[in-house]
């Protein structure tokens, strides 16, 4: 008489088990891409205008993974007054094409993967930098002001302003005083990490330093040959060590190049 009451329970706690593993099952694996995604958002219309008058729309749409740092409308409103409207005419196709893909990285990357003067190759081509704040992280100088909205084809990370292409922008090198500046910057952040045992950190930041100088920086054709042949005998490299100390002496040599530069200016007023 008692079996069926013990059946019922013994059901009924099955269900109960079984349910949230699917509810997190169907969380884990949004149905929506990119673009509905943004599109049901609410605050990227021009973006997704931009998209389609750019032919992006299938791309963004496909399998992926990618990763976008999407502006919101408010980030496009930001622009100079006509700015949008010349990007979205039909001969500025191509360079609207170019803006857009330069927030666009291939492979899923989560604000977990983010680190300050870590950078990444855009679909554009050039690279994009990251740094950390006490608000978060920004990446070319936008504010990262949400991460991580998960699509079906990769993930979406907002940002507050439009990253305009280097060669878009009014002055598109890095100065070679800013140059300077970075050197001692990342030579100050990678000795301490190198002598408390983390080579590892040292050497990536070294890197990224390296790279970004390579392709941002006012530099000669000295200076980027020294660069390009330091950032090659580190990655041949095996031993981590060997790799930061690589780095350091190519730095070092640019830092002594652009200290020159400077000093013989000064030699000279």
């Amino acid at each position: 008489m008692n079996t069926l009451p013990k059946l019922l329970t013994s059901f009924t706690l099955c269900i109960s088990l079984v349910l949230p593993v699917l509810a997190d099952d169907h969380k884990a694996k949004p149905q929506k891409n990119i673009v509905e995604t943004a599109s049901n958002a609410g605050q990227f219309e021009t973006l997704l205008a931009a998209a389609q008058a750019a032919g992006l729309v299938s791309a963004l749409s496909g399998d992926g993974p990618l990763t976008v740092f999407a502006p919101t409308d408010e980030a496009f409103g930001a622009l100079p007054f006509g700015t949008i409207e010349q990007l979205l005419l039909p001969k500025n196709r191509d360079k609207l094409a170019q803006i857009l893909t330069y927030h666009v990285v291939s492979g899923q990357i989560g604000s977990a993967a983010l680190a300050d003067e870590v950078s990444l190759k855009t679909l554009a081509g050039p690279r994009i930098s990251f740094t950390q704040t006490e608000q978060g992280f920004s990446v070319e100088g936008a504010r990262i002001i949400a991460t991580d909205i998960t699509a079906s084809n990769g993930l979406v990370h907002v940002v507050d302003r439009v990253l305009m292409l280097p060669q878009t922008q009014a002055s598109n090198k890095m100065s070679r005083d800013d140059a300077q500046r970075m050197i001692m910057s990342a030579i100050s952040k990678g000795v301490p990490m190198f002598n408390h045992g983390n080579p590892i950190a040292t050497a990536s930041i070294y890197t990224n330093t390296a790279q970004r100088l390579l392709t941002s920086a006012e530099l000669t054709a000295l200076e980027q040959e020294l660069l390009q042949t330091g950032i090659e005998k580190s990655q041949a490299s095996n031993n981590v060590q060997d790799q930061a100390w690589e780095l350091r002496y190519v730095l070092d040599d640019v830092m002594r190049s652009l200290q020159t530069e400077q000093d013989s200016l000064v030699l000279t007023q």
